[in-house]
This record gives C-alpha cells, structure tokens and sequence, in this order.
C-alpha cells in the first residue's frame, strides 16, 4: 500500500522553523530518523520511505503555501494514490499549542494551504494532521503570529510534540485513521 504524506509549509530561509513551517519540519524529521533525503522533483521535495511494508511518499511542496494544491494534485495523480491514503500535516491556530489530532476530513478553516489542496483535489475527504499552534496574537496579526518563530517554552516542547507526529503518521499508514484517532486524539 502506497501513503502521500504532506508537509505543508513554505520554502526559503525567512519561513524556516516558523509555526506555518510545521509540516516541513516534521516531514523533515521524519526523513532524518529514516535515514533518507529528500530531492528536488516536480513542484517538491520528494523522499520514499516504508513502515511496517507500507511504501510512504513524503512531500514538502516547493509552491509555497498559497499553491500547494499544485504539488498535491500531481503527486496524488504520478504516483495513483487515493485521496483517503492522503495525510497534509498542518498547523491549526484553532488547536492549543501541545495538541496534535487527526481527522479524516473537513474544511480548511480559513488555512490556504488546505483552500488550495481542497481546490486542486477536488474536496474536503482527505486526512490532515492537525498541529495546534494556538491563538494568542492580537486582532489583525494573524498572519505575523503565523509567520512568527515558536517562542522559547514552545521550543523546548516541540522535539517531543514533532515525535508524536511522527507516530501518528506511521499509525495511520499501519492501522488506519480511525484506530489512530482513538489512540492519539487528546
């Protein structure tokens, strides 16, 4: 069985280890702890790995936040893997910082990344998981609390919280979405 797992985040320097950037920094923790790297393919940077005889394609698209629908839909497509074997890791500012939760679809609160992929993918039916970031900028900031690093008690939490992620990720591919919730949804 073949997984797409998708780190969404947005490339360059300035974005890196920003709470927009969660994905790509799990998605590249994710690779590290398998041993592999990732290649700059077709709009992203792409690896394999496999867990427990489950052939996992890791993503981080490189079109930027707003457009990765594009990455998504062409991965999804060259490599014929179903919607429902799908997985974008996301920040959520609806979600308090330290939670983490899967869901097997739903709308994209807003998140243009989600927008994006909902678009290209045609719908909502895909998992997401869910990394909580919190709320806590003042009315209008949203976006520079986005955009912002972590603050230093959140970063001494983070290597924890990126993996738990990562054993989301390989729950879901072992055992599926459902199982996977009712184990790790707080």
């Amino acid at each position: 069985m073949k997984y797409l797992v998708v780190g969404l985040g947005n490339i360059g320097p300035e974005y890196a280890d920003t709470r927009h950037n969660i994905g790509f920094m799990i998605a590249d923790e994710m690779a590290k702890e398998a041993g592999v790297t990732f290649s700059n393919l077709r709009l992203a940077y792409y690896t394999e790995l496999s867990h427990k005889g489950r052939q996992i394609h890791l993503i981080k698209p490189t079109t930027f936040m707003n457009l990765s629908g594009k990455a998504v839909n062409y991965w999804m497509h060259e490599l014929k893997i179903p919607r429902e074997h799908i997985l974008v890791i996301v920040d959520d500012l609806a979600i308090p910082f330290g939670s983490i939760r899967l869901k097997p679809k739903g709308g994209n609160a807003g998140h243009n990344g989600l927008k994006s992929i909902e678009a290209l993918v045609g719908g909502q039916d895909y998992p997401r998981l869910r990394f909580g970031i919190g709320d806590n900028f003042s009315r209008g900031r949203q976006i520079d609390y986005v955009l912002s690093g972590f603050d230093k008690e959140e970063q001494l939490e983070l290597p924890a919280l990126i993996e738990r992620s990562i054993e989301i990720i390989k729950s879901f591919v072992a055992v599926g979405t459902e199982l996977t919730m009712t184990r790790y949804n707080q």
